[in-house]
């Protein structure tokens, strides 16, 4: 069918026609810079997102957004206007969320000038330090934070005691967390040879279940005393300091990209370190 003829005739017969641009509202929500969709999803199954007042939790509603009035907690969305993708030292003592209920310092507070409404890309406890991506990019978070993608995230841990090769070679084979093994994991000892009373560790994991690298020390009897990301993907700065930020460049966002096109792995839960 000629879509142009077709409209012509119908506006021509003295109706108008509207291209219905609705989409499923986590998608939107994805799309706006919100969140990504899994957390977009989050957000509407709590009740925190309306649309032309209304209060909406089932997953299947459409939106549009250049028609409907949608807000979260209240606040009025909009079209994300610049993308941006920031890369964070998070420091001990902050939590990897936009808010928290209780009022403990979060990563937003450490982006002085950033008037974007950028979210966290997965998470680090709140006593972990080191690399998290912030962006308003939903897509790109998505892909990211989905399990089958299996981007690549590096820690470095100090643990109690000194591991041996049979503590390593369980963690290199993977740990049983919740009836499910880890995926094979890249370990090394970094201080092996030296006199040191306790452990430095050097992990790749290519997953991101709940506390997964603490549990997985603490399963083979070496409790981590301080955890550090250094790296995500192809990214990695040991430049930026705790608590300073920068922007990505260009080359690093298609670094980002292509690592998370890379071939689908085994699924794994999202949660993050």
């Amino acid at each position: 069918m000629n879509v142009a003829r077709y409209a012509s005739g119908v506006q021509s017969a003295g109706f108008s026609l509207r291209v219905d641009m609705q989409q499923r509202l986590q998608k939107v929500l994805s799309q706006a810079g919100i969140a990504s969709r899994r957390s977009a999803e989050k957000l509407i199954a709590e009740g925190r997102v309306s649309v032309n007042g209304t209060t909406v939790t089932e997953m299947g509603t459409k939106a549009d957004l250049g028609t409907d009035e949608i807000r979260v907690d209240g606040r009025r969305i909009k079209a994300a206007e610049r993308t941006r993708y920031i890369l964070l030292n998070k420091p001990s003592g902050v939590v990897s969320t936009r808010s928290d209920p209780q009022r403990r310092r979060t990563v937003i507070d450490l982006l002085r000038g950033v008037r974007e409404y950028v979210y966290p890309v997965g998470r680090l406890d709140y006593d972990t330090e080191g690399l998290l991506l912030l962006t308003n990019d939903g897509d790109l978070a998505a892909k990211l934070t989905h399990p089958r993608h299996g981007v690549d995230r590096t820690y470095e841990a100090k643990v109690a005691g000194m591991p041996d090769d049979d503590a390593l070679a369980r963690l290199r084979k993977g740990i049983p967390l919740d009836g499910r093994r880890t995926l094979p994991a890249d370990v090394a000892l970094v201080n092996r040879g030296r006199r040191d009373r306790d452990g430095i560790l050097k992990l790749t994991i290519r997953e991101g279940r709940n506390r997964q690298v603490r549990r997985m020390c603490e399963a083979v009897g070496h409790p981590v005393r301080e955890l550090r990301r250094t790296r995500i993907g192809p990214i990695q700065d040991r430049r930026l300091k705790p608590g300073d930020w920068r922007e990505l460049r260009d080359d690093e966002v298609i670094a980002l990209r292509k690592s998370a096109a890379r071939r689908p792995r085994a699924e794994a839960s999202p949660r993050g370190e």
